[in-house]
Order: structure tokens, then sequence, then C-alpha cells
């Protein structure tokens, strides 16, 4: 009787210990897939384009960024940059348009369809 005793106790420390090792393997593996979540950036920068206008008017961001300007207004427009650096096709409703900054400085936007809005992008 005593061995049996012996039996189960070992087969239940056994268990436990596997649950235990299962249960830190288990919040490793979330610790580091919450490690590299955090290390990437949540979202692309977006400037949102709606009732005629660009927003944010200013937009900071680091070189090697790329920024996506997304279509809200029920109309048309275009990004052009001032200084010829990029520029779109007619981007419609829901539409968007990337650019990749590659270097610093300040590249002023506009719609070449409605030339007062205007908008720039800073990159450091």
């Amino acid at each position: 009787m005593m061995t049996m005793i012996v039996m189960t106790k070992r087969v239940y420390l056994a268990g436990a210990a596997a649950v235990l090792v299962a249960a830190i393997v288990l919040l490793a593996t979330l610790s580091s897939v919450s490690a590299n979540a955090q290390s990437r950036p949540a979202t692309t920068p977006e400037v949102k384009i709606d009732n005629f206008s660009f927003g944010p008017a200013t937009l900071t961001v680091a070189a090697g960024t790329t920024v996506t300007w997304t279509n809200r207004d029920d109309i048309p427009h275009t990004v052009v940059s001032t200084a010829h650096t990029f520029k779109s096709k007619v981007v419609d409703t829901d539409e968007e348009f990337s650019y990749t900054f590659t270097k610093p400085g300040t590249f002023p936007y506009f719609c070449s369809i409605h030339p007062k809005m205007t908008g720039e992008v800073v990159v450091h």
C-alpha cells in the first residue's frame, strides 16, 4: 500500500511539474511576442484628405518612413510636392497614395486640383 501511495505522489508531482514547465514556456512565448510587437511601429503614418484639407497639416517622421495619404473626401484630389519630389495621380474617394521619405528635410505639398489645400512632411 505504501508503494502505491509513493508512486501516486510521484505521478502527481510529475504531472504538476509538466504543467508548470508548460506554463513557463507559454509565458516566455507570450513575452517574446509582446516584445516583438512593441518593437514594430503600430501603424504607418497617414494623412487623411477630407473636407478640402490635409490632416494633420504637418506630419513629422523619421527618414526611411513611408507616409500614406488617404482620400476620405467625396471628390478627387492630388498630392504634389512643391519641390517636385513626389506627385500622385488623381486620388479618388477611399484611394491612397504612398511615398517613402529617404532624406531629412521639410517637404511642402499641395493639391494641384485645389491649390489652397496645403500640407508638409518634416523628415528627421
